[in-house]
């Protein structure tokens, strides 16, 4: 952003806030997105790491890649995941220590 472009509307933050929380709103997608809080993952590494089906895996990737929070590549046979943004992974780490500490 440039600094003299205008901040969005507090109204339309909010949306986006929603929007994003909304895309988390998932516990394998939580998951997903704290591995590659660590670092690009292919598909197998991540279905290994989640301990769910490649089917399920993909789709919670395909919802985590229309939220544009994730963005895959192509390496040859396989695909690399990884995060668009990190602040969302700060996110998710303190989601998941907050529920810790409510334990």
């Amino acid at each position: 952003m440039s600094t003299t472009a205008v901040a969005a509307p507090r109204g339309q933050r909010l949306l986006a806030a929603a929007e994003l929380l909304r895309a988390l709103a998932s516990p394998v997608r939580l998951s997903l997105i704290a591995e590659l809080g660590d670092g690009p993952r292919c598909v197998h590494e991540l279905v290994t790491a989640c301990g769910e089906s490649q089917s399920l895996v993909s789709q919670h990737l395909r919802v985590l890649r229309g939220s544009r929070l994730v963005r895959a590549e192509r390496r040859g046979r396989e695909v690399v995941y990884t995060l668009t943004d990190p602040h969302v992974s700060h996110i998710v780490t303190d989601a998941i220590s907050h529920a810790e500490e409510a334990e």
